[in-house]
């Protein structure tokens, strides 16, 4: 037998063992890396990124200064929370929704955070 087919059998074993979540995780990471956006999980604080994954929740701050609108973006290796300042909703930031966004990481809380993303919608699936 050689290395491509142990490596192939290897694979085919792996993903049939593999849980849902994990199997959904390696998706999410196939398709972040073909549009070319950063991995979560390598984004360090003060870096400007690209991400690209599906929105896991979104959640209204009522703040009595500053409303805000929270949405977790999971890539398959790490959640980023995108975090848009005085917005109580925007039209297609849904759970469930896949989106690229782009802007600055900071760390708030111990988690990774961009505050009033770009971001770009992608099709629904």
């Amino acid at each position: 037998m050689t290395t491509d087919e142990r490596t192939g059998l290897r694979r085919f074993f792996e993903r049939l063992t593999a849980s849902e979540a994990e199997l959904d995780a390696q998706e999410l990471q196939r398709d972040s890396a073909k549009c070319g956006a950063m991995p979560a999980g390598q984004c360090r604080r003060g870096q400007v990124v690209s991400v690209s994954g599906r929105l896991r929740t979104v959640a209204y701050t009522p703040r009595t200064n500053l409303p805000t609108l929270e949405a977790d973006l999971y890539d398959g290796s790490d959640v980023v929370t995108l975090v848009f300042l005085g917005r109580r909703s925007i039209v297609g930031i849904e759970p469930g929704r896949q989106l690229t966004a782009r802007g600055r990481i900071a760390i708030r809380d111990d988690r990774k955070v961009i505050y009033n993303p770009y971001y770009e919608l992608e099709a629904p699936r």
